[in-house]
């Protein structure tokens, strides 16, 4: 029949009804986002994988730390550990907090746990003195000067935080990459694209051609058209890629999770060696700062908290398991760098079957021949001529925006964990897309945040620059208008004084 009816295809002879067209455009619509879910959801896999892949590795890493300690630390020290167990495991739960997420300076946290274990065993090793809190707090007060501990705490808060700091930004890259993915895919598609995937995908089978193919080209210019927002993802994907690969280096290389993790057990009772074996200038020089406690009433039945036998700890090295694990992340991770712009070659050469570019026969949109116009750039700016979809290139879509943004944040976190930096991460109970905290996060803040409040603490933002015209600044600026005013009514009562 003749096609004046139709609305979509060309209008020659058809065997489309109206009805038919426009089943055919909610069909083709339908289909085509089918195929944008079904190649975003193949990414998520693999990002999502990659996540519990690490996850997995870096708990059992953290998990055999503490049950080794656990093992160990009742024969080696007696009731120096079974009378402080809570102090090893609150700082675990602390690790494992900051890991997850939670808004915890993890300096603070290791600092407050020589802190306690600290005061716990010097009441301990003296148990013949009343030792005071107020004591307790001017022992503390030199513990920086004497090193009861050795070198242990600094080294091991430097070596822990670096690879803590890098752990965690690393496994947020895979969940904040995978969301990014599931969010955009979801896009809808505009009317505009609709009309034309219907005319690439169902327009030949009204006009009695359902075997032949659309022309690549052709294919391409209406997918870029349609894609032109997902497209523009391109240059912050690469940078996320990217810097999740350059993190996963140091996570296998100068903060290596396997030694420093695997060995904070070993690194706990070499400190307390320490303090053992020192114990006697510690404490003589403690009372030469704080002065002489006195003497306890109670007197001490338990003298001896000494070592009960030898007891060897071994770290049991996984770093073969992390070698491949950041072998198999890095090659993923560079697989999946062009992913937003060579979608649209996956979809016409994979789903949309489109026929090879030279092809004369193929469906160009009118009839089967030769496809003529090029093929349009990536991206919304590069779409201004194309001649298949008309695409408004002043209005993005503001979802795809606020993906770009997520990227920018995640790849400013990683670019600060590269270099032993710290930054604000949203609580784990909050949405993983973020809000923006720690975005734009200078140096000088993202680094030591050290301060005397407890370890948890609330997190900065610093997505939101303070704007001009408010608080100190604000009550002046809001007075100019009044004083302006009142300078430009004198200057008219001169003026017509002068002029008079």
């Amino acid at each position: 029949i003749l096609g004046e009816h139709l609305r979509i295809c060309p209008q020659g002879y058809t065997c489309c009804t109206s009805e038919m067209e426009e089943n055919f455009a909610n069909k083709s619509r339908s289909e085509f986002e089918a195929m944008m879910k079904e190649a975003g959801r193949s990414v998520q896999t693999t990002l999502t994988a990659q996540h519990r892949s690490f996850d997995s590795y870096f708990q059992d890493l953290l998990n055999k730390s503490e049950k080794a300690l656990y093992d160990a630390f009742p024969s080696m020290y007696g009731e120096l550990y079974t009378q402080n167990m809570k102090v090893f495991k609150d700082l675990y739960s602390e690790l494992r907090r900051y890991y997850r997420g939670s808004n915890i300076n993890l300096e603070e946290a290791l600092n407050e746990f020589w802190t306690r274990l600290l005061e716990r065993l010097f009441k301990l090793m003296n148990p013949q003195y009343h030792i005071t809190d107020e004591y307790l707090d001017c022992m503390v007060k030199h513990a920086e000067q004497h090193k009861p501990f050795g070198e242990v705490p600094r080294d091991l808060k430097v070596k822990t935080t670096r690879a803590f700091i890098a752990a965690r930004s690393y496994a947020q890259g895979f969940l904040v990459g995978s969301d990014v993915v599931k969010k955009v895919s979801q896009v809808s598609l505009s009317h505009e694209c609709t009309r034309a995937i219907m005319k690439l995908m169902y327009c030949p089978h009204c006009r009695g051609m359902s075997s032949v193919k659309p022309c690549n080209n052709y294919c391409l210019n209406v997918v870029k058209g349609c894609l032109a927002n997902q497209a523009d993802l391109n240059t912050e994907w690469k940078y996320l890629m990217d810097s999740l690969v350059i993190v996963a280096d140091r996570i296998d290389g100068p903060y290596n999770v396997d030694t420093v993790i695997g060995t904070i057990h070993m690194r706990i009772a070499e400190a307390i060696s320490n303090l053992q074996e020192n114990k006697d200038s510690i404490t003589a020089k403690v009372f030469q700062g704080c002065g002489n406690p006195k003497i306890s009433t109670k007197g001490s039945s338990s003298e001896d908290k000494k070592r009960r036998g030898k007891v060897t700890l071994e770290a049991k090295s996984s770093a073969q398991a992390l070698e491949m694990l950041v072998l198999d992340a890095k090659g993923n991770l560079t697989a999946l760098k062009t992913y937003w712009i060579t979608l649209p070659s996956s979809l016409c050469s994979k789903k949309v079957m489109a026929s090879s570019a030279a092809d004369d026969k193929c469906w160009n949109g009118m009839t089967k021949g030769s496809y003529l116009p090029e093929v349009m750039g990536d991206g919304l700016a590069n779409q201004i001529n194309n001649p298949e979809v008309e695409v408004d290139i002043t209005k993005p879509d503001m979802t795809i925006r606020q993906q770009i943004m997520q990227l920018k944040i995640m790849t400013n976190r990683l670019g600060n964990a590269n270099i032993g930096n710290d930054v604000d991460f949203q609580d784990a109970s909050d949405d993983m897309s973020g809000s923006g905290s720690g975005d734009s996060c200078p140096d000088d803040v993202c680094g030591k945040r050290l301060s005397k409040s407890p370890s948890t603490r609330q997190p900065e933002t610093h997505a939101i620059p303070k704007q001009s015209g408010h608080g100190i600044n604000g009550a002046s600026s809001r007075s100019l208008p009044s004083a302006f005013l009142l300078l430009l009514l004198v200057a008219f009562i001169a003026a017509q004084h002068l002029w008079r």
